[in-house]
């Protein structure tokens, strides 16, 4: 890549400041939310953190591991497997939390899924533009997608609608960045955020956490419009190894509680 074409690339590479921000909230709302629902009692008062602020952490994530993939990662599939490898870990003392599901996979291994998911709608979209997709291979890949979303969806957190957030967060990010200004590339980037935004006023039964996800999802698409650029840095940027550690950690934490008290799963 030369001078011309790397200054470009910076100009169109949108300001990931937010995610910054994304995090602290993401990991304490999240934890807040699993404390509530797997840790506390009916004393604690604690019923309204599952359908308020327990609803911000997935769809923040998922919305800043799509805008990693896009704009602050050269191999998403690599990135992809970094996120798996959190789940292997995380993997044991999240089975060992109470639920209805004999077993499922964490939702690292759903955010992981649906970065590849999204990647290759990314690639379709190039390949297709370049002429080097025929209808046949394009009808294959798909069918395969489809299929593994399918199996997935019964074994994954958040099920099928969850695996979808992602790639759907991937087309809406991608059109609003690519988009111009004439009335038919806005009208384009509305059409690419109205799935993303449906699905997650599908993801929840209460009005209160179908309110809380779709505000969410809105917001990082409000950041991907431009809003980004008015964010500041964080003053206390979270340290690498606290990012990577805090979701298996914060489950092996509350195992060992739920051990002590006797109220674990066992797989």
């Amino acid at each position: 890549m030369n001078h011309a074409t790397a200054t470009q690339a910076q100009r169109l590479r949108p300001s990931s400041a937010w995610t910054g921000w994304g995090q602290w909230l993401a990991l304490i709302t999240m934890t807040f939310d699993h404390v509530a629902r797997y840790l506390a009692t009916d004393a604690w008062g604690m019923g309204w953190v599952d359908s308020s602020i327990g609803r911000i952490a997935f769809p923040l994530f998922a919305g800043m591991v799509a805008w990693h993939g896009l704009f602050n990662t050269r191999d998403p599939l690599r990135y992809a497997r970094r996120i798996m490898v959190i789940g292997l870990v995380a993997q044991l003392p999240y089975q060992l939390m109470p639920r209805e599901a004999i077993f499922q996979l964490n939702i690292c291994f759903t955010l992981a899924l649906g970065l590849m998911a999204g990647h290759w709608l990314e690639q379709v979209a190039q390949r297709t533009a370049r002429g080097e997709l025929g209808l046949v291979r394009l009808s294959l890949e798909t069918f395969g997608v489809i299929a593994a979303w399918y199996v997935a969806g019964f074994w994954f957190e958040y099920g099928h609608e969850g695996l979808l957030l992602v790639p759907l967060y991937t087309l809406a990010i991608g059109q609003i960045q690519r988009g111009g200004n004439s009335p038919l590339q806005r009208l384009g980037a509305l059409l690419a955020a109205l799935p993303v935004l449906l699905l997650a006023g599908m993801m929840n039964s209460s009005e209160m956490a179908k309110s809380i996800t779709v505000i969410t999802t809105l917001t990082v698409l409000a950041l991907a419009a431009g809003a980004c650029s008015l964010v500041p840095n964080v003053q206390w940027k979270m340290p690498r190894r606290m990012w990577l550690a805090w979701y298996p950690a914060h489950f092996a934490v509350i195992a060992a509680i739920l051990l002590y008290l006797g109220r674990a799963a066992y797989p």
